[in-house]
């Protein structure tokens, strides 16, 4: 009778053993799930945002509850000047990045579209495309040039196919996102993989602004599982996109929203 094997957590398909994953917009939200949820299964993780000071804290909460070798690091995405110095940097302290997901994102309220400014509007699509298209090419190459390939996650959001008056900027931003994920993953096949979360309504800390009642009163109404999302449930399809179990999937859009807006295809 042949042996049973049983695969460790390390061995599944979703292991990120010995892995170097990059995320931006790390220290919060859904990045900070996505972060110490890469960390647990074994990857050395790169937590990346505006704010330096909150990396480096998740970073040492990181190692300290899982053991695994993580660095916080400023970043402002949308300033381009500052995409090749950190690249570089990751490379040279983690040897390459394998994993890099691009979770950076901001929507500013406005009072009206009358009021929407150009310093908004161009801080509005720097983070959430203009950004994210530098730093997917400039690891894109690093991936290709070393041929250890690898996979890139961008995070987009529901409001690229369903905005609302409130989110206009930023629904096209996301939109161009969507398409980014498209164009790259043609770009870099076959050494490359570039896929995206298309996320719907979550209850991260931005929640704290909204009005809760009325929230999940729409919410019934609106969205077929009637509730947001708990970040942690952002994990489960950030982990099938990082790791090996999506080895065959590429240019995806997977919508992780509860099913509130329809198919981006």
């Amino acid at each position: 009778m042949a042996e049973e094997v049983v695969l460790t957590e390390k061995e599944s398909l979703f292991s990120l053993d010995g892995k170097v994953v990059v995320v931006t917009g790390g220290s919060r939200g859904l990045g900070r799930e996505m972060c110490l949820s890469f960390a647990e299964h074994g990857a050395h993780v790169v937590v990346a945002s505006r704010k330096g000071e909150a990396c480096e804290a998740l970073a040492v909460e990181i190692t300290e509850r899982t053991g695994r070798r993580a660095v916080g690091l400023a970043l402002h995405v949308a300033r381009w000047e500052q995409c090749e110095p950190f690249v570089d940097r990751v490379i040279d302290e983690f040897g390459a990045i394998d994993v890099l997901v691009n979770n950076a994102g901001s929507s500013p309220l406005y009072p009206s579209l009358r009021e929407v400014n150009e310093k908004l509007f161009d801080s509005v699509v720097g983070l959430n495309m203009k950004g994210p298209f530098r730093l997917a090419v400039l690891v894109g190459d690093h991936m290709v040039e070393t041929g250890r390939g690898g996979s890139i996650v961008n995070v987009s959001s529901v409001a690229a196919v369903q905005p609302s008056k409130n989110e206009v900027p930023y629904g096209m931003a996301k939109a161009g996102l969507n398409n980014l994920t498209l164009a790259l993953a043609r770009a870099y096949g076959p050494t490359v993989r570039v896929n995206c979360i298309m996320a719907g309504p979550f209850l991260t800390d931005v929640a704290a602004a909204w009005d809760m009642e009325e929230f999940n009163k729409s919410a019934v109404q609106r969205i077929p599982l009637a509730r947001g999302g708990e970040p942690r449930e952002v994990v489960g399809t950030a982990l099938y996109l990082a790791s090996d179990a999506s080895s065959f999937t590429t240019g995806a859009i997977i919508k992780v929203d509860g099913g509130i807006a329809w198919s981006p295809g």
